[in-house]
Order: structure tokens, then C-alpha cells, then sequence
């Protein structure tokens, strides 16, 4: 089986081919930044983009997607620097713990694919079931506005 993984493609050998996309990004290609929350899709720590929608890695199974196009939180750097979506969550010092940071990161950026400027309401839809202990949803809001921003003008700072 091949997956097409952050722009590469990568061959999936047999001891694999019936695990959770989520085992076979972390343990097979070493991509670690979506993490193993709850293992049942509630969470959202496993968060990827396949097709540039958001997807639960953990209830994927691997054969599923194969020959559709998967990003990481890994593959949505350009050229080298963050994405605005990376960027706004620096700038606005969201991360506390970081555990569901990369699961919210895919999800604002699909998001922010889809829609300019989202509202608040928008902003929440997307979010729905990214849990977040830490408490620093006000500035995830924040940095998805700012990243809109960025978006809009074509920059990453």
C-alpha cells in the first residue's frame, strides 16, 4: 500500500496495512505530531487533513486513505516556515501543555482554506470536539482571526 503523506510517498509494508492511520503516521513514518488522545475520535489530538478536510487519524483505518492526499501538522510548514495558522498560535502564546495544539492547527488551517474571514460561529463548528484542558481557547479564537488576517495578505508574519 502507498500513502501520500505531506507531499511525499511513502511505502506501507504488510505488518501495517490493518492499523489506524494515526499508529501508521506516529510508529511506521515517524510523524508524531498527531498524538493518541482518546482513541475513540472525541478529542481531536489525532487531527490530519485527507483531501484538505480534517479527520480523526485514530478511526481511520490506514487502507482508507490510501492514494488520498494526508497532512500532517509536519506537512503544513511553506518553504520552510510556519504557516499562519503556526504562526498566530506563537503570536498569540496559545500553547500551555501542547497536546491538542496540533489537532486544532489542522483544523483551523482547513478551516481557513475554506473561509476568509470565519465568524465566531464558524470558528466554534471547526473546533467542535477539540478538547483543550488547558483552557486557552480565547486564544486559539484569537490566533485563527489573526491568521485569517494573515491568510488574506499572503503572509506568514
Amino acid at each position: 500500500m502507498r500513502l501520500f503523506v505531506n507531499n511525499v510517498w511513502h511505502e506501507i509494508t504488510a505488518p501495517w496495512l490493518d492499523e489506524s492511520l494515526l499508529w501508521v503516521l506516529r510508529e511506521a513514518l515517524g510523524l508524531t505530531g498527531c498524538k493518541y488522545g482518546c482513541g475513540q475520535g472525541q478529542c481531536g489530538a489525532c487531527t490530519v487533513l485527507v483531501d484538505d478536510e480534517p479527520q480523526r487519524a485514530c478511526l481511520l483505518p490506514a487502507q482508507a486513505v490510501a492514494g488520498r492526499r494526508i497532512t500532517t501538522i509536519e506537512g503544513l510548514s511553506l518553504n520552510g516556515s510556519l504557516n499562519p495558522v503556526q504562526q498566530a498560535w506563537i503570536d498569540e502564546s496559545v500553547p500551555q501543555c501542547g497536546f491538542c495544539q496540533a489537532g486544532q492547527i489542522v483544523a483551523a488551517t482547513a478551516l481557513l482554506q475554506r473561509t476568509a474571514q470565519p465568524d465566531a460561529a464558524e470558528i466554534d463548528a471547526a473546533l467542535e470536539g477539540h478538547l483543550c484542558r488547558c483552557g486557552t481557547q480565547p486564544r486559539v479564537r484569537r490566533a485563527i482571526e489573526r491568521a485569517a488576517v494573515m491568510f488574506q495578505r499572503g503572509t506568514s508574519s
